[in-house]
């Protein structure tokens, strides 16, 4: 597999969704079978290999990656979704955005005490919404095992909101 022939496949769609953000669009590379197909193998190729009782999937994009990723290593999978999305009872973490704040939850019964957890979404950009995610399965008392992306903007710096984290990420930017 060639990352660079994946991340051909990755669309730059300038000042979105708002000016001055070059948005990373996945549609081009979802939309080629091949490419979708080899970019969630590079994801099940390495973690194929840890101990993960499930995966969780952040909305929307995460869940694109997380639920076949799942799907192929025989897992569960449990959303992350935004306030008021999910029918049972919930669990949620509201965390800081550059212009607000936001509420994400997750069914309280979706992850136990010391389940495995691999969080897995489609973008690691300034590592917001992933260390609310964390927070949020730590709160439930699981165990966060890894962070798995597809793709990572490296000049936003998100890792370092994830320190003391295994993360992965296919493509970068």
């Amino acid at each position: 597999m060639n990352i660079e022939s994946l991340k051909a496949k990755i669309r730059d769609v300038p000042d979105f969704p708002k000016k001055g953000i070059l948005f990373k669009d996945i549609t081009t590379l979802l939309k080629d079978a091949q490419s979708y197909k080899q970019a969630v193998q590079a994801l099940v190729n390495v973690i194929k290999n840890k101990e993960i009782d499930m995966i969780v999937g952040i909305e929307s994009r995460g869940f694109i990656f997380g639920s076949v990723v799942a799907y192929e290593l025989g897992k569960g999978f449990a959303p992350i979704r935004k306030k008021g999305k999910l029918p049972a009872k919930t669990q949620s973490v509201t965390y800081s955005l550059e212009y607000g704040e936001d509420t994400i939850e997750i069914h309280e019964d979706a992850v136990s005490k010391e389940t495995k957890v691999l969080i897995v979404d489609d973008l690691l950009a300034t590592g917001g919404t992933a260390q609310a995610v964390v927070q949020l399965i730590e709160k439930l008392g699981g165990k966060v095992v890894g962070l798995s992306f597809l793709i990572e903007l490296d000049f936003l710096h998100g890792r370092e909101k994830l320190d003391g984290y295994d993360i992965f990420s296919l493509m970068h930017f």
